[in-house]
């Protein structure tokens, strides 16, 4: 994590607030990017907020090509919510751009910064205490790839090259197994075992692809629970944030993401890997929630493929874990020696249940979307 600190002076050089300044404070959910929110008293006496966060060049190395896709993506958004009568400066992030005309600057110590709206009256959820989180959670995540469904993708930067590209996950996975660099291989020759077995799994998405059977997307590459604002009053997703990690890439990416990490009974690094299990019910909402909205926007065969999906993406988040406990965790934070090992045991509990309940998962998919 960068420090976090800025000078509020360079900030007010940079972009001509409303208002004023009364104060700040950090934000902590963010794992990535340091993020402050500004307050300011207009003059009738009422605050306005604005959100500043600092860029993390370290995960995001080209802020030009970051911001271009984050600009294009928002603005394009903007266009379609007023043309259907929505509220664009709640439905969707808002970049503020300087007084020169930029969506970023850098500061004197060579820090990057951007500044967007900010959402009034909305709030984030870190976990499900409710499956109609979820299910309106789905619904924002679907409703994002539908509205972007004709966005010119050929326009988009891959901020991060290669990221679900679970063939190059494997080739980097069996590069460790074989160079066993810490000595770790020993130790984990179950899970070694269970990845080889699925290798077959690794390249499904990405030929049909190759065919054209599968359309490249906006996708948003993060879709967490956290990535939804939702509205206080109707407790609806109103707005998908965190846009860093928007390329092109398959809608099947984003469902399996959010399925692996939300429909599920453990945490991700749960000790006792049995008791990780699919939540059929919210299997069933997340997919009902997401079809409602962008069922209209993708094909068949993406729609039939949104139980494998969930497997495949929760098989290649286990297999960097594996990957990583293998090199001598370089890449993921760990708290405790055999952290990204536990962590990998519990994807892989979640691919091998999903496979049990794979039938399951696909009549629920089928019978959803038939009634649709």
């Amino acid at each position: 994590m960068q420090q976090a600190s800025f000078n509020i002076s360079e900030i007010f050089e940079q972009y001509d607030f409303e208002g004023e300044y009364t104060g700040s404070y950090q934000c902590s959910d963010g794992h990535i990017n340091n993020t402050f929110i500004l307050e300011f008293r207009s003059k009738s006496g009422l605050t306005n907020r604005y959100l500043l966060q600092q860029i993390n060049t370290n995960a995001f190395k080209n802020p030009d090509e970051l911001m271009e896709n984050i600009v294009g993506v928002t603005e394009y958004l903007r266009n379609i919510i007023k043309a259907n009568n929505g509220d664009p400066d709640r439905e969707t992030l808002t970049v503020i751009f300087t007084k020169s005309g930029k969506p970023y600057f850098r500061d004197s110590e060579g820090k990057h910064w951007r500044c967007y709206n900010y959402i009034t009256d909305s709030y984030t959820c870190q976990r499900i205490d409710d499956p109609a989180v979820f299910f309106n959670a789905a619904k924002a995540f679907g409703k994002f790839s539908r509205m972007l469904a004709d966005y010119p993708i050929e326009t988009l930067h891959d901020t991060i090259p290669n990221f679900h590209n679970t063939v190059s996950r494997f080739e980097d996975f069996k590069k460790a197994v074989e160079e066993d660099t810490v000595g770790r291989a020993a130790s984990a020759k179950p899970e070694i075992a269970f990845a080889r077995e699925r290798e077959s799994d690794t390249g499904v998405l990405l030929d049909l692809l190759k065919k054209g059977e599968l359309p490249l997307r906006v996708t948003h590459n993060d879709t967490k629970l956290n990535n939804v604002m939702f509205d206080q009053k109707t407790k609806e997703g109103i707005c998908v944030i965190d846009l860093d990690t928007v390329m092109p890439g398959l809608s099947l990416y984003d469902f399996g993401d959010s399925i692996r990490f939300g429909a599920t009974t453990a945490a991700e690094d749960e000790k006792d890997a049995s008791k990780m299990k699919l939540d059929l019910e919210l299997y069933e909402k997340y997919t009902e929630g997401y079809l409602i909205t962008a069922g209209s926007s993708l094909n068949r065969l993406e729609v039939e493929l949104l139980p494998f999906a969930a497997k495949v993406i929760t098989f290649e988040c286990g297999l960097r874990f594996l990957t990583d406990y293998l090199n001598g965790d370089v890449y993921f934070h760990t708290a405790y020696a055999d952290h990204n090992l536990i962590r990998c045991r519990t994807q892989f509990a979640l691919v091998a249940d999903m496979e049990k309940n794979f039938d399951k998962m696909d009549e629920v998919t089928r019978r959803i979307y038939g009634r649709l």
